[in-house]
């Protein structure tokens, strides 16, 4: 690879005797990897039903390293949302962050939402995560991660950082900033991204770096947590980024990172007052393509908790759709909103002036006295009755023409709206009549090859 000499001057520096294996890594392949989604099945029934050819990653119990990597976005599985596809040492700023089931937590640079979708599955459905994109396309692919994981407690924002914390004022167990870097962590899988680094690009993004920690302190409660991620190896734009907040935030202190791939910092790196060990750093050749990771404290305890979200409103077109479908109780927090019916999160901030992509789960509309749901209510892990469901093997080759957009054989039995199943995951929407299920899965998602 042709490597700026300033960018491996400053590699030498940094890595010294383990310089030689960092440049020879770059001969090698990058490193893929896949991470369980467990709010859909555990990685018992993913590994039952998975022909990929994986080993794991050692202290993500639902990560693994994948030794094939070409197509498998086209996969039923991943279709379904049975998995992520995620660079491994990725993985280490939400095993950082340690989200907890019931918790608030925010995910401020969150496209393309491989810690948000990390950090929803930790959290079992309880709680709310507020997952936000500043640039609008990027949001786009963000929801439909979302969407496609089958993610129930998730509030979608497109927003200026400064804005949304301002509004999430004091509010936040958990807070993580996976903030915009200049990348070369991505350089042995984006030539780009070696052609289009600069040592101004590095400060620059070390500017806007603290800039929006500055924005996210804001978010945290007292007591909460704020962990700092980036997929660049610049000292500037990660240890000298949290030193400098540190110096400007004496009420924030480092904690250790849990052990995860890759080393500590070296407190050698810099002079400073702070214990740089307690950060965590990941190389191309200690089993990732590169990441930073830091864990911040905010000082104090906080007895803040958000407020239930509100009682469903009455919408008997959807209480009979739901009494028809599922074995689940009718959720507290159906809302209908003009013609939309969404079920939000348990616990829901209120966000004045923010754009609100998605709100917990679009559920379906009323159109002219009927409910019509929608393909994300299918994807969630609702208990479907037996009759709604079409559960089909994933070698069986009506889940190919379904995932094409074609119509399907099914249950003569089967009426109405059901949901399309693959090994035991929701795939997405259809609706039965006289054996034929009418195809409903969206189109943008649709295999066409």
């Amino acid at each position: 690879m042709d490597f700026n000499s300033i960018f491996l001057n400053k590699m030498k520096i940094l890595l010294r005797d383990d310089y030689p294996q960092f440049l020879e890594s770059y001969q090698q392949p990058p490193t893929r990897g896949v991470r369980v989604n467990t709010l859909l099945g555990d990685v018992s029934q993913f590994l039952k039903y998975s022909n990929l050819k994986l080993s794991p990653i050692p202290h993500c119990p639902e990560g693994f390293y994948l030794e094939q990597g070409e197509g498998i976005g086209h996969l039923p599985h991943h279709h379904a949302g049975a998995f992520y596809v995620q660079e491994p040492s990725a993985m280490t700023a939400v095993l950082a962050l340690d989200p907890q089931p019931g918790e608030t937590v925010l995910d401020l640079c969150a496209a393309p939402g491989g810690k948000s979708t990390q950090i929803a599955a930790r959290m079992q459905g309880k709680g709310v995560l507020i997952t936000n994109e500043y640039v609008a396309n990027r949001a786009k692919i963000l929801l439909s991660n979302i969407e496609r994981m089958g993610i129930q407690n998730a509030v979608v924002t497109n927003a200026h950082p400064e804005q949304l914390c301002q509004q999430l004022d004091g509010m936040c167990d958990r807070v993580l900033v996976d903030a915009p870097c200049s990348g070369e962590g991505m350089f042995r899988k984006d030539a780009n991204a070696i052609a289009e680094w600069t040592p101004e690009h590095s400060l620059s993004c070390a500017n806007r770096q603290l800039e929006i920690l500055e924005s996210a302190k804001r978010a945290v409660k007292p007591g909460g947590v704020l962990v700092y991620s980036t997929c660049t190896f610049s000292l500037e734009e990660n240890e000298m980024v949290v030193c400098e907040f540190l110096d400007r935030n004496p009420d924030f202190s480092l904690e250790q990172v849990p052990a995860c791939i890759g080393q500590p910092s070296r407190q050698n790196w810099l002079d400073v007052p702070y214990d740089l060990s307690k950060m965590h750093r990941v190389f191309p050749h200690q089993g990732g393509e590169g990441h930073f990771v830091a864990r911040l404290r905010k000082e104090g305890e906080s007895s803040f908790s958000l407020q239930p979200s509100a009682k469903s409103q009455d919408i008997p077109l959807f209480a009979q759709f739901w009494e028809e479908t599922f074995q689940d109780t009718l959720p507290d927090t159906v809302v209908l909103n003009r013609d939309m019916v969404s079920i939000l999160p348990t616990q829901m901030p209120v966000l004045h002036g923010v754009k609100v992509l998605r709100a917990g789960v679009l559920a379906g509309r009323v159109v002219k006295n009927r409910f019509v749901p929608e393909h994300h209510l299918m994807k969630c892990p609702y208990h479907l009755k037996a009759e709604k469901c079409l559960n089909l093997s994933s070698k069986d080759e009506r889940v190919f023409q379904y995932l094409k957009g074609m119509e399907i054989s099914c249950d003569p039995g089967q009426k109405g709206y059901c949901g399309i199943w693959v090994d035991d995951y929701p795939l997405g929407l259809g609706k039965a009549s006289n054996g034929r299920m009418k195809n409903h899965y969206p189109k943008g998602l649709r295999e066409f090859s």
